[in-house]
């Protein structure tokens, strides 16, 4: 019998054969298979080429196959593969020297791993060393990763599989400035959070805690941007309950927001630890988790991590740094991100569904919600959206806890003409789920 199929569609179903049903791909049953990727464009199996405007979950940052990048991990793969942390190899001495280079404060000690998951893991680890403390408080809408502490420092019930549950992790009120509630301005909202973290501290807790752990920029839950004095606000009461601040930068770090390599800069708190994956190494599995010098001699004992600092991975991201750097990316991003936020104003302004645009540099989302409701979440607009992209030759993501939130986030390097053409074609999808 003659086999119809495309190719996609037989490559699909071998992997709902094979795979957990749990990894679920984007666009139901009519997944895009990739066949190959280069620059800003990825072409899937039949021939189709799209502008990725989402890298992989913001994890590919300055192009796919970049050709620098490509070529210092081409080089490294000649030289040495793998060593363990059992050994030391340079070019892991070099990233750590790069990333307490360029990291704020007194951030100086790296702990590699393979996953922003494992990293936040070894954050903790160390908070609670150095401190004595167990308790930790985390956001609500916070989203940390997969394993079984990671899931637990989740504020999403979607992604909390398995009934984990670490009753030493609190959850407190995050500042979500388009839900806040009714009546209540940008500073009564940071007013509400201060409030629930020091009653937190006061019901939950004996008062004293390993550490406050946050994104600036909430990626899963929606790309969710703290208030100006968020943070300002709330460390000096972290700093009395015996905290310290952990800043997860995983989706936020190495110029996602412009002007600076993290995310947290921009609002002039200087962390204890701060976490890093995704986007470090542009597709390589990486964590990088930093420390002070006396957090990181905190953590004593045994432990390693089998591929954390592999030497290949390692010169993918010295040389992704690197590429940042020598092309000016950390300007560029400020600059394209401020014409690509605008452009993304004016849709909401001819878009009764499009309740809120927010973002920082190449960053931000779109909050979908019902035209005359007091903003119910939309999320079968919000799906509509990302397939009508696609049939356009365009590539974005969802998030949210409601799964009403479209992010977006192009490569650091996008030029201005991929930008505004992957305006012009979200412009065009946004009309067509109108």
């Amino acid at each position: 019998m003659l086999d119809t199929r495309t190719r996609s569609q037989e490559v699909a179903e071998r992997h709902r054969e094979f795979i957990f049903p749990a990894v679920t791909p984007y666009y139901g049953d009519d997944p895009l298979v990739v066949e190959r990727a280069k620059d800003q464009y990825v072409w899937d199996v039949e021939g189709k080429r799209y502008l990725d405007f989402f890298g992989g979950v913001l994890t590919v940052s300055v192009g796919h196959c970049n050709d620098e990048v490509t070529a210092a991990i081409h080089a490294q793969l000649d030289k040495a593969q793998h060593t363990s942390t059992l050994l030391v190899n340079e070019v892991m001495v070099q990233v750590a020297e790069k990333v307490a280079a360029l990291t704020p404060g007194r951030l100086q000690k790296c702990f590699f791993t393979s996953s922003g998951s494992e990293a936040n893991e070894t954050a903790l680890m160390a908070a609670r060393m150095h401190t004595g403390h167990r308790d930790v408080i985390t956001l609500r809408h916070a989203y940390s990763g997969r394993t079984a502490t990671a899931m637990s420092l989740t504020g999403h019930g979607t992604w909390r599989l398995g009934g984990v549950f670490d009753g030493t992790i609190k959850h407190v009120r995050n500042p979500y400035a388009y839900r806040a509630p009714a009546g209540l301005d940008a500073e009564r909202l940071l007013d509400l959070c201060v409030q629930d973290l020091e009653e937190t501290l006061a019901t939950v807790t004996d008062g004293r805690i390993a550490a406050f752990m946050a994104e600036p920029i909430q990626g899963v839950g929606g790309f969710i941007v703290a208030p100006r004095d968020y943070f300002a606000r709330i460390l000096p009461i972290v700093r009395e309950a015996g905290g310290l601040l952990i800043i997860d930068e995983v989706q936020t770090g190495w110029g996602r927001t412009g002007r600076y390599w993290c995310g947290i800069e921009h609002w002039g708190v200087e962390p204890d630890i701060m976490t890093f994956a995704k986007g470090m190494a542009n597709g390589s599995p990486i964590g990088c988790t930093i420390a002070t010098p006396e957090v990181a001699d905190s953590l004593k004992g045994l432990t390693f991590a089998t591929f954390g600092g592999n030497p290949v991975t390692m010169a993918a991201a010295l040389a992704t740094i690197e590429y940042i750097e020598r092309h000016d990316l950390l300007r560029h991003v400020e600059e394209q991100g401020a014409r690509f936020l605008a452009r993304l104003r004016e849709m909401q302004g001819r878009h009764a569904f499009v309740g809120d645009v927010r973002g920082m540099g190449l960053m931000a989302g779109l909050e979908l919600v019902v035209p005359g409701t007091d903003k119910t979440p939309d999320p079968a607009r919000a799906t509509a959206l990302i397939a009508a992209a696609r049939d356009l030759g365009l590539l974005i993501g969802k998030g949210g806890l409601y799964g009403n939130v479209v992010r977006i986030a192009p490569h650091l390097n996008v030029s201005a003409g991929d930008l505004d053409t992957g305006c012009d074609l979200l412009e065009e999808a946004l009309s067509a789920v109108a």
